[in-house]
């Protein structure tokens, strides 16, 4: 039955049949057999047909399949080749987890060595801000005592304004009370000029009573009529002295002489006889002749002996007018002694225009042998930088080297050694910077180190030296200080840098003028002084310079106490010279 209503027309037709059946009309016998013999016929008909279409219908699928058969086994091939794909790509992907899993290890086991370099270069770089938090810190520091020294001036400022708000009334006389207090001090410079000659005299008086006090007889009268022709021998030439040459010299020159022309007429009015103020006026011309000739004469270093001839020339005129008058002797004796007294004065002002001139020469001598000594530093500056700049030319090869090395090498310990050595050579070539920046700060011709040292064996405890040098190492001039020209080595108290050491040194030695041991020759740099006092006057200048108060003086103390027996040394007599070598 399946078979027979396989179709859905045949189907349509088989109800389309039993409709008509079941149909009044057409309900008769001849009707269905007719129509069953139609629906046979049909059937018979779509039967045929239907195998024959089944037949095309197959046929055509043969043919297609032949067709599609290529192209099937080209699918099956891509259909392999990808999944070979696959299973490469798997693989790839298994490598490339293995590869991520390998890196996580290494870069665990890196990680201390990275965390290394990069404490070196935080070392470095804390080393730089370091330095520059020290500067800064400086700053801040000289920063912060002018505003507290500010802050107090305004603290005055504010408490003067508000003691001249009380004063108001005394200020409004303050014209008259600085007039009146002008016109005491005229009044005490002329008491004080006055005391001066008084003092003179006296000093001049008691000189004379104590080198030529001798008992002076009574005079007697000798007729003289050629008392004008004492003028006529009175030196008309009048030698140039270099006092003269000096306004303040001068000055006092002058002042000193007019003290010798009242001593002079003081002693000349007691003569009353035309024959002893002859002699008088002789001795007078003569005196003041061999004035002007010591003077003339007088050179550097020859005070003493100035002050010597003086003498010598008024003992020589006091034995003279003696012997030839013996009733003139003593008058002529005590006006001699202040005489000489007001010429020693006279020789004393002569003689500060040598000082002068000396502190002159030696201030040229000073400035010549500072001249040669900055040549000489910059010299071994300049030396000491092109050493410098060869070293940093030659880190940065290497530096440049060693990362060629790098950026090609493959091995990982390599490269970790490479990255190392990177690191150190880049910390050497910043320490050969910071050099190469100090010495460009002291080729400036102002920067340089200020030293204070002591010398205990040879100078005491209250002597001290104050120099300035240009030294990269200042030690080495400390060094040579010491190394011959005393027996025992310096002791150093400070070293202060700074970028204007000839100021700051200028500054130390104008503040300490007064305590100079040697006042003429002001390159011995030598101060009379204490260590508490210096250290308060570094302080002040500089608080952030470090200052020592400890005298070593090790080589002295040793010597000290050492004693001759322990040098095996019994009789000094028989040590040779000639034999130490």
């Amino acid at each position: 039955m399946k078979k027979f209503f396989g179709s859905s027309g045949i189907s349509i037709l088989w109800l389309i049949a039993i409709g008509l059946i079941f149909d009044k009309e057409y309900s008769s016998t001849p009707y269905i057999g007719l129509t069953l013999i139609g629906f046979l016929l049909l059937r018979g008909y779509l039967g045929i047909k239907a195998r024959k279409s089944q037949k095309e219908l197959f046929e055509l699928k043969n043919k297609y399949e032949e067709m599609l058969k290529p192209d099937s086994d080209a699918l099956e091939k891509l259909k392999g080749d990808q999944k070979e794909v696959s299973d490469s790509i798997q693989n790839l992907e298994d490598d490339k987890q293995k590869i991520i899993d390998e890196i996580t290890e290494l870069n665990n086991k890196l990680s201390p060595l990275i965390e290394l370099d990069n404490l070196d270069i935080a070392i470095s770089n804390l080393k730089t801000k370091n330095n520059k938090l020290a500067e800064t810190k400086r700053e801040l520091k000289i920063e912060k005592n002018r505003l507290i020294e500010e802050i107090e001036r305004k603290k005055n400022e504010l408490g003067d304004f508000k003691r001249d708000e009380r004063n108001i009334l005394v200020l409004e006389n303050v014209k008259d009370l600085q007039a009146a207090l002008e016109k005491l001090q005229k009044k005490e410079d002329n008491q004080k000029k006055r005391l001066k000659k008084i003092k003179d005299y006296y000093d001049a008086v008691k000189y004379a009573i104590d080198n030529y006090f001798i008992f002076v007889p009574e005079p007697f009268n000798v007729k003289l009529d050629k008392e004008k022709e004492i003028n006529k021998m009175i030196p008309q030439v009048t030698l140039h002295l270099h006092h003269m040459e000096v306004k303040e010299l001068n000055k006092a020159f002058k002042e000193n002489y007019k003290q010798i022309d009242q001593t002079l007429n003081k002693v000349s009015d007691r003569y009353s006889t035309k024959t002893n103020k002859m002699v008088y006026d002789l001795m007078v011309i003569a005196l003041k002749s061999e004035l002007q000739n010591i003077l003339y004469d007088l050179k550097y270093n020859k005070l003493e002996k100035a002050i010597e001839n003086i003498k010598a020339v008024t003992n020589k005129y006091i034995n003279i007018a003696s012997e030839g008058n013996q009733t003139i002797a003593g008058t002529m004796a005590q006006f001699i002694g202040v005489l000489e007294y007001q010429f020693i004065n006279a020789v004393k002002i002569e003689y500060n225009y040598y000082i002068k001139q000396e502190q002159i020469k030696q201030e040229q001598i000073a400035l010549r042998q500072k001249l040669r000594e900055e040549a000489e530093e910059r010299r071994l500056l300049k030396l000491e930088k092109e050493r410098i700049e060869r070293e940093e030319e030659k880190f940065k090869q290497e530096i440049e080297r060693t990362q060629e090395i790098l950026q090609n090498s493959q091995n990982n310990e390599e490269i970790q050694n490479l990255k190392m050595r990177i690191l150190e050579l880049q910390g050497q070539l910043s320490n050969v910077t910071i050099k190469k920046d100090e010495i460009t700060s002291l080729q400036n011709g102002k920067a340089g180190n200020i030293y204070i040292i002591s010398n205990l064996g040879s100078f005491g405890d209250k002597m001290f030296k104050i120099g300035m040098t240009r030294r990269l190492d200042p030690q080495e001039r400390v060094n040579e200080l010491g190394s011959a020209s005393v027996p025992f080595k310096f002791d150093v108290h400070s070293f202060i840098f700074s970028e204007n050491a000839v100021e700051l040194e200028k500054t130390l030695h104008k503040r300490l003028n007064d305590k100079r041991v040697n006042k003429v020759n002001l390159r011995k740099e030598f101060f009379y002084s204490t260590v508490d006092e210096l250290e308060e006057l570094v302080n002040e200048l500089d608080p952030t310079a470090v200052f020592n108060k400890t005298m070593l003086a090790e080589e002295y103390n040793q010597t000290t106490s050492v004693s001759a027996d322990e040098y095996g040394i019994e009789d000094e007599d028989d040590f040779d010279d000639e034999n130490v070598y």
